[in-house]
């Protein structure tokens, strides 16, 4: 694990851009660099979850904002989860951590225009479950 030898501060800038960029343009790997840097800083569980769920909840909330851009007076019929989103409103978005799916749940609720507030709550939420668990296993 000499590869991921850092400290802590700079561990943490890492893990909050890491956890940005996995919730945006790449496929996972967060929770990986979670449980890594846990297992060699066990004293920044707290600011290591927080800073992994400060950046996954930031880019989700990009992911959001795309969708709140695209134009409304195109139906989008085939958006995918629309249906759900729109039956379950912003607590769906609790599910905003699963690979794949979660992208698609935060780009239908900025599309339906949901409210940015509790839909970044909902988010927030379910990503820091999601750490938290991670965490208890480093």
């Amino acid at each position: 694990m000499e590869w991921v030898d850092v400290t802590a501060g700079t561990g943490l800038w890492g893990l909050l851009a890491a956890s940005f960029l996995s919730a945006t343009v790449l496929p996972g790997g967060s929770e990986a660099l979670l449980w890594v840097f846990l297992r060699q800083h066990p004293a920044e569980l707290w600011p290591a979850v927080m800073f992994a769920t400060l950046g996954n909840t930031a880019g989700a909330m990009t992911s959001w904002w795309g969708g709140r851009v695209l134009p409304k007076w195109r139906r989008l019929d085939n958006l995918p989860h629309r249906d759900k989103v729109e039956r379950w409103g912003s607590p769906i978005l609790l599910l905003s951590w699963l690979p794949i799916v979660g992208d698609a749940l935060c780009l239908a609720a900025g599309w339906l225009r949901l409210h940015w507030l509790p839909c970044c709550l909902f988010m927030a939420a379910g990503k820091f479950l999601r750490y938290w668990l991670v965490a208890q296993a480093a």
